[in-house]
């Protein structure tokens, strides 16, 4: 058995004026927590996470792995969604994940990840963890709360009207799926582990000075406690999330056999 990991973390978003902070440090800690459990995780942060840089490493991480073998995915960035264009999306929404190079029209879309988690081979178990706004919370500017002891706190959510960038047949499909509600769903062949629902947004925070996402640290501060299983983990998460501050509800997906089953 062999144990496979990729950790990406986008602070930098050129062209968005919606930079996060606490990412990078997100991708970083996962990368230390994982290597303590035995994996040799590649990391791709800000100009180095490209839709194509992180999708040929997913290829190449999924493609490596045999029957027995766990690989794990981890994303902390912005989330957003886009008009479905396949018809395959009961909710009109196809949600993606931001890499650094969004802005020109490079998504990384909820159908390119169910291809690629498709290929793997059977017995291989995959853990995707999401640190971002995946959809459903429509709004023009990420909001930002502000705690009287504590820097601000941005969401992780970059609003498909930035990603139309005045296009105005995009803004009206936008239009029209936002009157649409939105669906939890998870088609990969995967766990999955996010931050938040479809209809929240997963916050950006600073701890004792330094940022990282509530999710992030939250889960990583769970993981310690030894749990042993992804229900465990999530159900240690619950006893935190949602607050007052961080008004996120993380979600686990998967079947009853992958979410009581071994831990990464």
């Amino acid at each position: 058995m062999a144990n496979h990991a990729l950790c990406v973390g986008i602070n930098d978003y050129p062209g968005t004026r919606l930079d996060l902070r606490g990412c990078v440090n997100d991708a970083t800690d996962w990368q230390s927590a994982l290597a303590d459990g035995g994996y040799s995780p590649v990391l791709l942060t800000d100009a180095s996470a490209t839709r194509d840089a992180v999708m040929d490493a997913l290829r190449t991480l999924i493609g490596n792995a045999v029957s027995g073998d766990s690989c794990v995915f981890t994303f902390s960035g912005h989330g957003s969604w886009l008009p479905d264009e396949s018809g395959d999306e009961s909710d009109e929404r196809d949600e993606l994940l931001c890499p650094y190079d969004v802005m020109q029209h490079a998504y990384i879309l909820d159908d390119d990840l169910y291809q690629v988690f498709s290929t793997k081979a059977s017995g291989v178990r995959i853990t995707m963890v999401s640190d971002s706004c995946h959809s459903g919370t429509v709004v023009r500017a990420a909001p930002r709360l502000v705690r009287a002891e504590t820097d601000a706190v941005s969401a992780r959510l970059l609003p498909p009207y930035v990603l139309a960038q005045g296009d105005r047949r995009l803004e009206r499909a936008i239009d029209r799926a936002v009157r649409k509600p939105a669906t939890t769903k998870l088609r990969y062949p995967a766990l999955l582990l996010a931050a938040c629902a479809d209809d929240e947004l997963s916050y950006d925070a600073s701890f004792d000075g330094r940022p990282n996402g509530a999710f992030t640290r939250t889960a990583l501060t769970a993981l310690a406690t030894g749990v042993t299983t992804p229900q465990a983990l999530y159900d240690e998460i619950r006893k935190t999330l949602p607050t007052e501050w961080f008004p996120q509800t993380p979600q686990i997906h998967g079947s009853r056999a992958a979410r009581n089953g071994p831990l990464f």
